[in-house]
Formats: structure tokens, sequence, C-alpha cells
């Protein structure tokens, strides 16, 4: 039997709290080559977005399995969600297949939870976080900068271009989060601040150099396929930059565009986050400007997608049927 399992299955098996850890266990896996992971592949449909495969096996979960996701950027425009997706479970011994599930919110959970991991080892002060970007994807970084980091957050400045969608964010996060939340007419006065997070899908740099204090963090969070790009260059060549995945990284990632001028490689890299997390890279020094590549892996999808299965199953939640 497969179990199929809705938005409001996952909502109600798992939240920010479940997912960090998940996540962040799932990244030093990487780091250490415990895990099966071919890079994403892109389809990409000229003027609207792209589809991405993405599948992966994690042998200490003993799942493997697939995510099918789209990112349109013009989908606001159709009260649609930028990025959507759906998660395939197989039983890695017999191919079976065991569950089918949507991966919106998956995805939201996951990606910010990267983006709380790469904060929690590498910002130095989180009492003002800046957000470019006032998406689902801002939503879940805040969701996870405040599970790691509580009544340490004092303030929130948010930029988007349309000032009604930060202003709708900033009286979001004052509601249910209870920080002081503050709209920005541009992106210099949200980024000042020590936290940083772009969550855009920009093609042309927004945060310049000059506008980024020594000891900031910034996660890099809306790069994620060739030609997007939300840092200026010269950014992030001063900085120490940590990825996820060099590979993703260099080809789909916010140092794609440095890297394919010959700017940018693999050894000016402070290393992958999951080098971090296990000890075998050193995080900041108190200065220093760092910058956190976030371009998703699949294995996260997959260490969420377990979790939720399991938690699932064991409640009888979603429908089974057979094909």
């Amino acid at each position: 039997m497969v179990r199929l399992l809705s938005s409001s299955d996952i909502e109600a098996a798992v939240a920010m709290d479940d997912v960090i850890p998940a996540v962040e266990r799932i990244f030093g896996e990487y780091s250490e080559g415990k895990v099966i992971m071919p890079p994403k592949m892109y389809l990409d449909i000229p003027g609207s977005g792209d589809f991405r495969a993405m599948p992966a096996y994690v042998p200490s979960l003993n799942t493997a399995g697939l995510k099918w996701v789209n990112v349109h950027p013009g989908n606001r425009e159709h009260r649609l969600p930028t990025v959507m997706a759906t998660v395939l479970i197989n039983d890695p011994q017999t191919g079976r297949i065991i569950s089918i599930m949507d991966g919106t919110y998956l995805t939201d959970l996951r990606t910010g939870a990267a983006g709380g991991i790469a904060a929690k080892h590498l910002a130095r002060d989180v009492s003002t976080v800046g957000l470019i970007g006032s998406g689902r994807q801002a939503w879940a970084q805040i969701l996870a900068y405040r599970s790691i980091f509580k009544d340490r957050i004092r303030h929130v400045k948010i930029y988007s271009r349309r000032i009604e969608h930060s202003e709708a964010l900033a009286a979001r996060i004052q509601k249910y989060m209870g920080y002081d939340a503050t709209a920005c007419q541009t992106p210099e006065e949200a980024v000042d601040a020590r936290l940083v997070a772009t969550t855009t899908p920009a093609r042309s740099p927004i945060i310049r150099d000059e506008w980024i204090m020594p000891g900031t963090h910034i996660n890099a969070i809306g790069a994620d396929a060739p030609g997007k790009q939300e840092l200026h260059t010269e950014l992030t060549l001063k900085a120490r930059v940590f990825v996820d995945s060099v590979e993703q990284a260099s080809h789909s990632g916010e140092i794609n565009v440095p890297w394919s001028q010959g700017l940018i490689n693999e050894e000016k890299l402070a290393g992958t986050i999951g080098e971090v997390i296990t000890g075998r890279k050193p995080g900041r020094t108190v200065d220093e400007i760092t910058v956190f590549d976030s371009t998703g892996l699949s294995i996260q999808d997959m260490a969420v997608a377990h979790m939720v299965y399991e938690r699932a199953l064991k409640a009888g939640r979603g429908l089974e049927f057979e094909f």
C-alpha cells in the first residue's frame, strides 16, 4: 500500500523544532560521505520557470526517494507559491513506492532549517535580523531563527520590492512571534543587521559590499539556479563562503556567476556547512563577513520526508491506496 500525505498531514506530523536537528544531522552525514546524492537535474521552461528532479539515498534512514519541484517566480500573480513540490519515498531494497507526499511545506521547512543551522554555527550577533524578500521562505527563515535563538532576536527588518508585502510580513512577525518588525524602504536599510537572509529569485545582484558590516552573517537562499545572484560579486569575494554542496553551488548557487567567470573556485571556499557541523572546518571569527550559499539538497528532503512518513504511519494519518 502507498500512503498519500497532504500538506495538512505534514503540518500535523512535524514542526520547525523537529526539522532542524534532522537537517543538521544529514548535513553532517553528507560531509562524511555517508549518503548518495546525484546532482539535481533542471528542466527549463522559457519565460515561466523551471522544474528540478532531486533524488537521494540515505542509508542511515533506510530511505530513498525523489523530489520533483518547480520554481516559477511569477506565481504570486496566480495566487500560487513560487515553489511547489511532490516527494516520492521508496523502499531502497525493493524499489516499492511507500509514500507520495506534498513537498511544498516540507521544502519551506527544510530550507528554513538550513538557514537556521548556518546561523547557529556562523552568526555572531542575532539581535537584529534583516530579510530581503517577504514570501514563504522569508517566513520559514524567521521560523528557524526563532526556534534556535528565541528571545535573543529583538528586531526584524524586511525589504521587498513592494512595500505592502514587507508590511504584511512585519505585521505577521509581530503578531505571531512578538518581535519588533519594520518594513524598510530600501535593501540597504534592511541589511543593517548582523544576521541577513536573502530569499529572492534575483538575477541581478541586490546587496552591495559597502552595505555589510564586519561580523555579519548572510544566508544566501534565493539563488538556486544558473544565472541567479543576490549578492554583488565584490561582497562574495570578500566574505568567507560556506556552501551546502560544492558541486551544486558551483553551477546553481549564489556563487555560480562568479564561479563561471573564474573569480572563485573550490580552493577559495571556506568549506561546507556539514564540515563545520562535524568540526572538520572552523566557523567564524569575530570580524569576518560569512556567507552560507544554500542551494537545497535532496538529502534534506529525504531526512524530513522519512520523519513525516514514520510519524504519519504511527498516527494513522493519510490515505492508503494501491496503484
